[in-house]
């Protein structure tokens, strides 16, 4: 019998996803999760507006969603004081991230982003035949000037920089990031991923220019707004850019339920100023937990805290590896040495409650394992 002829970039490909889910993890152990801590989910919910208006949505799902996003786009147009035809709206920022690598990377092309950054990225490269090309991170956070720098050196297209970033919830000032364009090759694009933005102090957003060619932005409704399950992202940038978009997306790809939810979100900011409330609150819960235990809490503008755990990935796997014994889902970065942390989501006092009682067994049985 012949098989699919499939390409020979699909055939080096390996048959991985860049995170394993929750769902599939505890389909494979055989019960479910005490604490789901592990995801940056917003667990604090999203607007009851945004609920009313998805299930409102629902009596009229038998529509396609509107290809346009038309009047969610002009509500972010509103929200942000740009023009309407510098954003484009996707399934999620994942979903803006492939289309965005389909326009700019082929085979062999240099892209360039930080040894243990979003893997999700990297794995939208490497499906389109990109090379990457690796910085470490500096003190925990990922490091600007060698990001440009490496870019220069290897001729790279695009580069990727998180702020705040995952998985370390580290952040630099937005104007620090505008300053340093002076130092991006020219045809060189910086992709900045602010999708934990508003968890963020005052001065993390980047003030860039909207018709700046060099930088596209790209934000989502997954975590403070709380609707990861929604999949909503946008992003802002030139025009010409965003328009290019449209060469490559999927028009019918948005959800009509979650376009209306995203809307009603977006109108509602008190919602969205007590979850912040609620995420600052569970950082400093979370730090003193690691404090409590003898660890150090890495300082966070996300909704999700790293704890460094006093020694090397091996130890850190091993604590992760009993909390998940005990029914807390947490995870932990890829990448040494930011490997020798467990990175812990923000959650209501009863979640972390749970991981508060599990943490000292966890750390006992690793310390016993690692003696």
């Amino acid at each position: 019998m012949k098989t699919p002829r499939y390409t020979p970039l699909a055939q080096s490909l390996p048959s991985t996803v860049p995170f394993v889910g929750p769902e599939t993890q505890e389909r494979s152990r055989g019960k479910a999760y005490a604490a789901r801590l592990g995801a940056n989910e917003n667990i604090f919910g999203p607007s009851p507006l945004a609920i009313k208006a998805m299930q409102q949505a629902a009596e009229q799902i038998w529509k396609y969603g509107d290809a346009q996003s038309y009047d969610l786009i002009q509500a972010l147009a509103a929200h942000h004081n740009v023009p309407a035809q510098n954003i484009m709206v996707g399934e999620g920022i994942d979903g803006l991230l492939g289309y965005l690598v389909r326009l700019l990377v082929g085979s062999g092309d240099a892209v360039v982003t930080s040894q243990g950054a979003y893997p999700t990225f990297n794995y939208h490269v490497a499906g389109f035949g990109g090379e990457l090309h690796m910085v470490p991170y500096r003190d925990d956070h990922e490091d600007i000037q060698a990001l440009m720098a490496k870019a220069g050196a290897v001729n790279a297209k695009l580069v990727y920089l998180a702020n705040p970033d995952n998985p370390m919830g580290s952040w630099h000032r937005g104007q620090d990031i505008v300053d340093a364009l002076e130092a991006l090759p020219e045809g060189c694009l910086l992709l900045l991923d602010e999708a934990y933005v508003e968890c963020a102090p005052k001065g993390t957003a980047a003030p860039v220019d909207i018709h700046d060619p060099r930088v596209i932005r790209m934000r989502t409704f997954s975590k403070a707004y709380g609707m990861a399950g929604a999949r909503v992202g946008y992003a802002l940038a030139q025009q010409d850019l965003i328009q290019a978009f449209n060469k490559v997306r999927n028009h019918f790809g948005m959800n009509r339920a979650a376009q209306a939810g995203a809307l009603a979100a977006l109108t509602d900011q008190k919602w969205l100023a007590h979850v912040q409330v609620e995420i600052t609150t569970a950082r400093n819960r979370i730090s003193q937990i690691a404090a409590d235990n003898g660890l150090t809490a890495l300082p966070s503008a996300t909704n999700f805290v790293a704890i460094d755990c006093g020694c090397d990935g091996a130890f850190a796997k091993a604590v992760l590896d009993s909390l998940l014994e005990q029914n807390i889902f947490v995870r932990m970065p890829f990448a040494a040495p930011q490997n020798r942390c467990i990175r812990v989501s923000c959650g209501p006092e009863a979640d972390l409650a749970l991981f508060a009682k599990a943490l000292p067994v966890a750390l006992a049985a690793a310390r016993k394992t690692h003696s």
